[in-house]
């Protein structure tokens, strides 16, 4: 039985825990500064804080049970807030600044970023109960850096944004990173690879000469975000759960 004195402990510990995972809105504010400011590099890297602050309060969440200890304040409700700014109006943001769609289009391809990722996160459905997200889970924090750092065409920019927006309102199941235990044992390798490819690149990228990754570099870049899709496919077609 936990004594009063562990109790108080763990109520402040858990509302630290969410003034750190709002914190992560004052990140996107700066990564936000950045962009306005021309600053690519130190937007891209402040992105991937973010991603690795995301990353790690939910298990630090679940491991203090902040639902009990600090249950004034809906840690859920919060994530989601905080994930729409910085997974998603960010890397519009940035996006838009550096004109990475076809001209003319930037305004539509946007408002579609904007409108179905606010449905994406207002969604009842939003995982499974084997945690796996309905659609594409709106990481537009991902998808926008690699679009800068592989100096995408913008006809490919336009023609998978439209994708992912689309897929944003199906029930295609993509794995949730970590919590997912199917193939977690592959996942997680890969993952900690994949990002430390991204962040590799954001920060030997340039303001002024962009990015120059190597074949490798771009085999991950390219390979994981393919890896999840074959699962995503697998689990949403074939694996029976």
């Amino acid at each position: 039985m936990s004594t009063p004195y562990s109790d108080q402990t763990s109520r402040r510990a858990g509302y630290v825990l969410h003034v750190l995972t709002a914190s992560g809105a004052a990140a996107g504010l700066v990564a936000l500064q950045a962009i306005f400011d021309g600053k690519w590099r130190e937007a891209l890297l402040w992105l991937i804080f973010c991603q690795v602050l995301d990353g790690l309060d939910g298990p630090m969440a679940r491991k203090l049970d902040v639902t009990i200890h600090a249950s004034r304040i809906d840690g859920h409700i919060l994530d989601l807030v905080v994930d729409y700014v910085t997974c998603v109006v960010v890397p519009v943001a940035l996006l838009a600044r550096l004109q990475l769609l076809p001209i003319h289009f930037e305004v539509w391809i946007a408002g579609s970023i904007f409108i179905t990722s606010a449905l994406w996160f207002a969604r009842t459905d939003q995982e499974t109960e084997d945690n796996w997200f309905n659609g594409f889970p709106a990481v537009w924090n991902l998808v926008v850096p690699t679009f800068l750092i592989l100096n995408t065409s913008p006809r490919t920019v336009m023609i998978v944004s439209i994708l992912l927006c689309a897929l944003q309102l199906t029930t295609i199941k993509i794995p949730h990173l970590v919590r997912v235990s199917w193939m977690r044992k592959i996942t997680l390798p890969l993952t900690v690879v994949y990002l430390i490819d991204l962040t590799r690149l954001s920060w030997g990228y340039s303001d002024q000469l962009g990015s120059n990754p190597n074949v490798f570099e771009i085999v991950i870049l390219i390979g994981f975000p393919a890896y999840i899709g074959v699962l995503s496919i697998w689990r949403t077609w074939f694996k029976q759960t």
